[in-house]
């Protein structure tokens, strides 16, 4: 188990409710994605702009939209179950969950220079995320982050 900046997490199930795959009605999203579906990226994205258009942290949107790219990007690519993705406002606080069904934590490191955009994912998370975290689950984990509205 591991935490960011400003967020407390805990081990053990929890999460979201609901039916994989259906928005849920207390304006957020929550979408189960098929093992390597990549496709299903800028269709993640889609919502979660639409999700975010009155939100009145809506600046941030583009920062969302790609911190949650990356953290399904990683759920995608490393694990081979699939994944949930979940987002939920409450005023002033968006939080983001990913969630694979793969052991291990994933490791923030510095990636090399070779590697072109490769590894750079979490290192994103931890730097523009106002908090982020993961927590375990006794079938995989969530990695989530959370983007505060900024003061006008």
């Amino acid at each position: 188990m591991m935490s960011g900046r400003q967020g407390g997490v805990g081990a053990g199930a929890g999460g979201h409710g609901g039916e994989p795959g259906a928005e849920e009605a207390t304006g957020g999203l929550r979408r189960r994605l098929g093992c390597a579906d990549l496709r299903a990226i800028p269709e993640v994205r889609r919502v979660l702009r639409e999700l975010l258009h009155h939100w009145h942290g809506s600046d941030r949107a583009h920062v969302a939209e790609l911190l949650t790219s990356e953290l399904v990007t990683n759920a995608l690519v490393h694990t081979d179950q699939g994944a949930v993705v979940t987002a939920t406002v409450a005023s002033t606080t968006l939080r983001v969950e990913v969630r694979d069904f793969m052991a291990g934590l994933p490791v923030p490191s510095v990636p090399e220079a070779h590697l072109g955009t490769h590894g750079r994912g979490l290192m994103l998370v931890q730097s523009l995320a106002d908090a982020w975290g993961v927590r375990t689950h006794s079938m995989g984990k969530v990695v989530w982050f959370e983007l505060h509205e900024r003061p006008a």
